[in-house]
């Protein structure tokens, strides 16, 4: 597209206030290519070139030859850079010559299985091979899997599908774990967090079995850019890796564009929304005839960007109304599977939707791609700007600066977006919320012996722990599950720290909506929240915790909900000490307890409170890991005299460094929370903690530890930086603060954040 063109136009109009504070310009560049070492079997070789994949890329060819020579490799390259085939070459040449052989694919959600299936297909039919590849998953029908167990080569699945389908039925599936060669896990990048510690505990189970079957499978794993591509790979699998992350491919450039909402109220450096912003911009590209997506970083803003961009092209462009369609987790399969075809085939012209597209789904070519709000990551970014330009042409992407403070510091500093690093993925499978009932699992798979070790490391204590809970029993040094243990994988929600679900029921029809997660739930189905469901708005009327059920009734509303929450914390044991300077820093254990007090209800777009509502739910309380740290000596006496309040520039620290923390971690801000206060009664003295906001912790405060002086520095930025008076959602106010952001005090903030980077000399 002719970006410079558009530009000029969006420029030109009455409603622009200078709102592109950046743009980047990205070259492109020429591919490079490089030959195997290896040699393919003769069908391969033949469906490579019908295919037009000769010559290969450099880090394909690279690829390919570490995977035949028998290692485990991670390709960790930027999106459409052909990762595909680095690991189906090696599968169907190792089937090419040995039938018996065995693939699974894993895959994090069901689109890329129906994506990688056909693109397999191709492959095989390109090599006339007669080779079957099929999808395992909770939509393939029942009379299907027997036959799919005895004689599919390739098993597509997802990590789902494997913890309660295949593992715990493993006797079912023993002549494919004893033939099994390869295990291919796309997009690894996804498996970090509480997630990716699941998915941890279910790999090191899956090479268990397979072990005990005769078979000790080859890993090939593929990644989006991340600082720690090859730790990472080992922490989930727990087995040396080979990495590669020098792209060959070629790339048609990029205009890459900064746009930061004008600024309506000075003062509190209120912004117009992001939303508004994202609506003109996707209507006038659609408008043009331009491919394009765009990302929301939550359902609800998708559904609500969905139905402003259909009022706006029925008013200015109605034949284009029902060329863009919304998509998000929770629609039907076949709603699903509809809007993917109509990307591809060109039908569609435009699609709103949540990082579900983020991946590597092939929708065909999209000419410009609109990211509303900063995805949170450095990473994500890039996979989601990477989603227009997949056919080697020069494409457009634009970043809307929400009001979030890391979204206003890149805005500000967009040299942390195009000159930084990118962020670590980080998972903890030594998390006893997570080791333990994985170890329960695998006793239930197959009796646990001491000789494991090479599995889930030394962990006779944590064993010993389960046999006081009555959950495992030890005979002749192995552990079987206690009586009465049946069928343990049922009671694990691997994408969550919590195993209960929640039902979304509509109270009129007894209808199904939704299933939601215990801890989202609290956040999200609390009575008076607004709830959005493909299009349409409830009001959750109920939320009932013995049934799990939460009732809602449509309504129509001109706001959206936000909780409140308060949170106490006490030290449980100090696990690590540094000095930076003369402020002590520590890490360690700690029990948190939260409470949802209230929740306040916004104007769509404006963003305005316009009502603040209490609750009474009940409390939740977990262990966790977090950081906390001292205050600059005489820090007290000097903000009195400065007339500052103390206690609201300990608040403003707080908030501050949590919005900021995602930029050295893969997180999210809703993984994090944090606690100010003069005087914590387990240490006497004014203290500022963060910590990880999931039971147990997966290295979110561990990586804030390490970088501890960066992250002063960065939150210091950030506050001193941005324009308003007395502080705003742009710095130092969060949306979650149960003590609707009081007090707080930016001046403080700031010569406490100086004083901390000042008291290293």
């Amino acid at each position: 597209m002719d970006t410079s063109a558009f530009l000029r136009y969006l420029k030109s109009a009455p409603s622009y206030r200078d709102q592109i504070i950046h743009w980047e310009q990205i070259p492109g560049r020429e591919a490079r290519y490089a030959s195997l070492r290896s040699s393919l079997a003769p069908p391969i070789h033949t469906a490579l070139k019908a295919l037009g994949l000769l010559p290969l890329y450099e880090h394909q060819a690279e690829a390919i030859d570490i995977a035949l020579s028998g290692r485990n490799v991670v390709i960790a390259t930027p999106a459409a850079s052909g990762k595909t085939l680095c690991y189906n070459v090696p599968v169907l040449n190792t089937i090419a010559e040995r039938k018996n052989s065995r693939a699974l694919y894993l895959f994090p959600v069901k689109a890329l299985a129906q994506d990688q299936l056909k693109t397999l297909n191709e492959m095989a039919a390109a090599a006339d091979l007669n080779i079957w590849a099929a999808t395992f998953d909770g939509d393939t029908p029942q009379s299907q899997r027997a036959e799919i167990r005895r004689s599919a080569q390739i098993i597509i699945s997802n990590p789902d599908m494997l913890h309660l389908g295949i593992l715990p039925n493993h006797r079912s599936w023993a002549s494919f774990l004893s033939q099994l060669k390869y295990v291919v896990i796309d997009e690894v990048h996804v498996y970090r967090g509480v997630f990716g510690s699941h998915v941890a505990g279910i790999m090191r189970r899956l090479r268990r079995l397979a072990a005990h079957y005769g078979a000790r499978p080859q890993f090939l794993c593929c990644s989006a850019t991340i600082a720690n591509p090859r730790e990472h790979a080992e922490n989930l699998i727990g087995l040396p890796f080979e990495v590669i992350t020098k792209d060959g491919s070629s790339f048609g450039g990029k205009d890459f564009i900064c746009w930061n909402p004008p600024i309506v109220d000075l003062a509190q450096s209120v912004r117009r929304s992001a939303g508004a912003e994202a609506t003109h911009l996707f209507t006038e590209l659609v408008a043009a005839g331009t491919r394009t997506i765009a990302f929301a970083r939550t359902r609800r803003l998708v559904e609500l960007i969905y139905r402003y961009v259909s009022e706006e092209l029925k008013k200015r462009a109605p034949e284009m109304e029902d060329l863009v369609r919304p998509y998000r987790g929770g629609y039907l399969a076949e709603d699903r599977r509809e809007i993917e075809r109509g990307l591809f085939s060109g039908k569609l012209l435009g699609v709103i939707a949540t990082n579900a597209l983020e991946l590597g789904v092939d929708i065909g070519r999209l000419d410009a791609s609109i990211l509303i709000g900063y995805p949170g990551s450095i990473s994500a970014t890039w996979q989601q700007a990477g989603r227009s330009g997949r056919r080697g042409e020069r494409s457009l992407s634009i970043l809307i600066g929400s009001e979030n403070p890391l979204d206003q510091f890149i805005m500000r500093h967009p040299e942390a977006l195009f000159g930084r690093s990118f962020e670590h993925a980080l998972i903890s499978l030594s998390n006893p919320h997570i080791l333990k009932p994985h170890l329960l699992c695998a006793a239930w798979e197959w009796p646990l012996s001491p000789s494991e070790a090479e599995y889930f490391g030394d962990c006779s204590a944590v064993l010993e722990e389960l046999e006081k809970a009555g959950m495992l029993r030890r005979q002749r040094k192995r552990w079987f599950p206690a009586a009465g243990i049946a069928y343990p994988a049922r009671e694990i929600n691997i994408r969550s720290s919590s195993s209960e679900n929640f039902c979304l029921v509509e109270a009129d029809t007894g209808r199904i909506l939704e299933s939601i997660g215990a801890d989202t739930a609290l956040l999200e189905m609390y009575p008076g929240a607004i709830y959005l469901h493909q299009g349409d708005t409830y009001l959750i009327t109920e939320l009932d915790f013995a049934s799990r059920i939460g009732l809602c009734i449509p309504i129509e509303a001109h706001y959206y909900t936000q909780p409140m929450e308060i949170s106490d914390l006490s030290i449980i044991k100090i696990a690590a000490e540094k000095s930076v300077g003369r402020i002590k820093v520590s890490l360690g254990e700690v029990e948190v307890t939260t409470q949802v007090i209230g929740f306040q209800k916004k104007r769509i777009f404006t963003e305005e409170v316009i009502g603040v509502e209490p609750l009474d739910l009940p409390p939740r309380s977990f262990k966790t890991t977090a950081l906390w740290f001292d205050l600059p000596p005489q820090i007290e006496k000097t903000l009195v005299r400065k007339e500052l309040d103390f206690a609201g520039g300990l608040h403003g620290v707080e908030h501050a460094a949590i919005a900021m923390l995602p930029l050295f971690a893969l997180c999210d801000r809703n993984d994090i929370g944090g606690l100010s206060t003069p005087l914590h009664p387990n240490t006497g003295k004014a203290q500022i903690f963060i910590y990880d906001a999931h039971p147990g912790g997966v290295g979110i405060a561990e990586k804030g530890f390490e970088l501890i002086i960066d992250l002063w520095d960065r939150t210091l930025k950030l506050i001193a930086e941005c324009p308003c008076e007395e502080g705003c959602p742009s710095c130092i106010q969060s949306p979650k603060c149960g003590n609707n952001n009081q007090p707080l005090d930016k001046a403080a903030a700031r010569v406490i954040l100086e004083r901390l980077l000042r008291s290293r000399s």
